[in-house]
């Protein structure tokens, strides 16, 4: 017997880290997220600069909490996640939607990266989501979903992505690391990998407005995805219908990573 309610994010509360403007995808999931019934959620900013980009988008859903989170700040994490505790007492969904290389490590060869630049890409790229899991871990009493941010050139070469491709490569071995450990509590855990998207994360490779422009044309779809295609794919993942469906890195990209 089928549950309405299953379909829905009503009575759930999730959190939301990664929204630096209204081009961003963790915008397009807080969206999607509140137009299916999430009850309340958290939203993060980066800093001070940040904060009147992402104050409004956070007033549009609602969010009851909103407050500051650089992952290379020590404290403000586990603080987010005091204050969910505080409040909430419980922590349903959250999203880690954040990444950063250096741009001298960005924009050069893989070989060229240096060792600092490296460390500071897979801990802002990649740890900090295993950091988050841990936080909310203790908070999915009742089960819960946990999303991470990919992107193709984790599995394939993308011309420029450069350092980004092995951390996120990393980031999409955690992901299935992290699902089967917290499978038995009803935890899910999933890697999604939009296709390429205009964002102020993306702006920083070379060349990807012709990136953009090839992408279209080869996806099967013949067109790119938006920020709201990921978002209402990632709320019906973190809905109850979606409760058996862990450890897999989802294409959100219109069939482009089936293409040679």
């Amino acid at each position: 017997m089928f549950d309405p309610k299953s379909r829905t994010l009503e009575g759930k509360k999730g959190l939301i880290i990664g929204i630096a403007n209204d081009n961003s995808i963790a915008y397009g999931c807080a969206k999607a997220f509140k137009f299916i019934g999430a009850e309340d959620l958290a939203i993060t900013y980066l800093n001070d600069k940040a904060r009147p980009y992402v104050a409004p988008l956070a007033e549009e859903v609602d969010a009851g909490i909103f407050m500051p989170l650089d992952a290379q700040v020590d404290g403000q994490m586990e603080a987010v996640f005091e204050e969910i505790e505080r409040r909430w007492g419980r922590l349903d969904f959250a999203l880690h939607s954040i990444a950063f290389a250096p741009k001298e490590d960005l924009h050069g060869r893989l070989v060229d990266c240096s060792r600092d630049g490296f460390l500071k890409a897979m801990d802002v790229s990649c740890h900090s989501f295993i950091r988050m899991a841990r936080l909310a871990e203790p908070l999915m009493t009742d089960g819960g979903t946990l999303f991470t941010m990919s992107y193709y050139g984790a599995d394939k070469v993308v011309e420029n992505y450069n350092v980004m491709g092995p951390v996120k490569s990393a980031l999409e071995s955690v992901a299935r690391y992290m699902a089967w450990e917290l499978g038995r509590k009803g935890i899910r855990v999933h890697a999604i990998s939009p296709g390429p998207l205009k964002t102020r994360a993306a702006s920083g490779l070379k060349d990807f407005d012709e990136l953009l422009d090839r992408a279209a044309a080869e996806a099967p779809a013949g067109q790119l995805v938006g920020i709201d295609d990921v978002g209402i794919a990632c709320a019906s993942l973190a809905t109850d219908a979606a409760k058996l469906i862990t450890g897999n890195t989802i294409y959100i990209d219109g069939g482009l990573n089936i293409m040679g």
